[in-house]
């Protein structure tokens, strides 16, 4: 067994109290409720090395989100331990042959409940619950893991979020009468984001609320103005059409890709996405004066947006980000080479989430489909993991500004320590080679002579103050001069504010369908909107123009025998 670590102070006492509660008070399950990137992994392994070495334990489980964490808990036991701990999944039957010690993900435990019983039946078994608020009572990985590690000796619960968002009892946790959990004093441990942030365990975190003002040309004369900031007022004759309110809302509208030219696959370098990516970009290359291989994260609500996105990105920065989801192969080794790269940005759906430990992402730009407090804080938990003692970076996230999105941010800052409220701007660049402080002038490091990056990152559109006619970034709320009420504007038309989902590309549509089908669409959409049969509506919502002259060729040869 290697050395013990150095653990932080926190990780000190939330051992000796967990191992005082299990060994003396005959506790079963420890609560570990601490903040996100403070150190639970390193603090349940610490727990596990005494009971093993006292022969109170002889194996380990461990149910962790997502495979990439399930991959970091084996690699981190067994350089603690020097034992290994296979990975299994749902479709392994028989594993008690297969070694000691165990890990899996929640999605997988609904199906190893029968393998899970048969060790913690004939074995002393820690079972160590990664993220505990995937286990909902009745959701079936809740259940998996109750039948299945009902008969553990221990169980450590681990989370930075012990009530989940929709207020159901988790495994192994109640709830009290105000929703609060209702677990021993002496058999729980807790730490804020606020108290890692004060002990530097955690960087602070600044959230940049994004304004943004859509200007929705329903026809050829009427437009709809929809704002972060103020409610949408629909022209009378448009109020009968179904689901046009719903459609033309700032928070779906901020979800949808913009092209430029419309009908082409160019993102729209002015458009609210865009002007997003700019400020996260510019957050990016300050903070990377401080750690010069710093990172940023994406969040998007789909693959689409999230592919729409990168485009983006790559024009702002001159190089393709690292795009992870569901649809594309190897994503946990695209994470794993992005942790240990100099890549600027990687771009994700629901694929970097909690437990996923890059510790050099510090800007988050998040437009995720998600809306919970749960969700948030994870995602925020993905950009403020403190390098090393030397780590003096702030996190940053660019948000919409959302009512909901703005109540979350303000509790989190609520929990900061008055010092840490106010940013400050880098005075000096670290060099990437020598780490040695320079200007922040300087092309080259006055040590080393390592070069610096020379080039900047494209700077934000700016708009001219009807006030004081003076120069503003076009995402500001205000103006830097004179304080003037400013709201960037971007124009999408009809058919991009209803998109719903992804729009059909790549269809095997020769030129002269689809010349006839924009022609088409011009002229018949206004119509098929405003006849209010939601059907039809249906219909525009999910044709792009180019497929509606082959749906009109398909009409007109379904018709051709009753007009024989």
């Amino acid at each position: 067994m290697s050395k013990a670590r150095k653990l932080r102070q926190w990780q000190q006492s939330c051992v000796a109290k967990a191992l005082d509660y299990l060994l003396l008070q005959d506790g079963r399950e420890f609560l570990i409720s601490a903040a996100p990137a403070s150190g639970k992994t390193t603090a349940a392994i610490e727990i596990a090395v005494p009971l093993m070495e006292r022969g109170e334990i002889e194996t380990v489980i461990v149910i962790a989100p997502k495979t990439d964490v399930v991959n970091d808990w084996a690699t981190d036991f067994q350089s603690r331990t020097g034992q290994t701990m296979t990975k299994i999944t749902g479709i392994d039957k028989d594993v008690l042959s297969w070694g000691t010690h165990f890990c899996t993900t929640w999605s997988s435990v609904q199906n190893l409940s029968d393998e899970m019983r048969e060790i913690c039946r004939t074995k002393k078994v820690l079972l160590i619950a990664d993220e505990q608020h995937h286990a909902a009572m009745e959701a079936s990985w809740g259940m998996g893991a109750q039948e299945g590690g009902d008969e553990a000796k221990f169980v450590l619960i681990l989370t930075g979020t012990p009530v989940r968002s929709d207020g159901a009892e988790t495994v192994w946790l109640a709830l009290d009468e105000n929703g609060s959990v209702a677990h021993p004093y002496e058999g729980t441990f807790s730490l804020t984001y606020g108290q890692a942030v004060d002990a530097g365990y955690c960087r602070p975190i600044t959230f940049h609320r994004h304004v943004g003002k859509f200007s929705v040309q329903l026809d050829n004369k009427t437009r709809v103005e929809v704002g972060s900031e103020q409610e949408t007022k629909i022209p009378k004759e448009y109020e009968r059409i179904p689901g046009l309110k719903n459609a033309l809302e700032f928070a779906k509208l901020i979800k949808q890709p913009a092209f430029f030219p419309h009908g082409s696959d160019l993102p729209d370098m002015s458009g609210y996405q865009a002007s997003m990516l700019r400020e996260g970009v510019a957050q990016l290359e300050k903070t990377r004066f401080r750690m010069p291989n710093a990172g940023g994260l994406v969040i998007a609500n789909t693959i689409e947006m999230a592919d729409y996105m990168a485009k983006i990105l790559e024009k702002l920065e001159g190089e393709k980000p690292v795009i992870v989801n569901s649809k594309l192969p190897n994503a946990d080794k695209k994470i794993a080479a992005f942790r240990r790269g100099k890549q600027k940005w990687l771009v994700s759906v629901s694929m970097v989430s909690e437990g996923t430990d890059i510790t050099r992402l510090r800007v988050l730009v998040y437009l995720p489909n998600a809306s919970t407090e749960l969700y948030f804080r994870q995602a925020m938990g993905r950009v403020i993991r403190t390098k090393d003692s030397d780590d003096d970076t702030r996190a940053y996230v660019v948000m919409p500004n959302l009512n909901l999105f703005d109540e979350y941010a303000r509790r989190v800052e609520d929990e900061l320590p008055p010092r840490f409220k106010n940013e400050s701007k880098p005075k000096t660049k670290k060099c990437s080679v020598c780490h040695t402080e320079n200007a922040l002038s300087a092309s080259h490091c006055c040590e080393c002579a390592e070069p610096f990056e020379g080039r900047k990152p494209e700077p934000p559109a700016t708009v001219s103050c009807p006030a004081c006619g003076e120069k503003t970034p076009k995402n500001k709320r205000n103006c830097t001069h004179c304080g003037e009420n400013l709201s960037a504007e971007f124009v999408l038309s009809l058919k991009e504010a209803m998109r719903s989902g992804v729009i059909v590309r790549g269809m095997d549509i020769n030129e002269e369908d689809a010349v006839k089908g924009v022609e088409i669409a011009e002229g018949l959409r206004g119509k098929l909107l405003t006849s209010g049969d939601s059907k039809l509506v249906d219909i525009v919502r999910q044709l792009p123009d180019e497929s509606w002259g082959r749906l009109a060729q398909m009409m007109e040869n379904a018709t051709r025998p009753f007009n024989a």
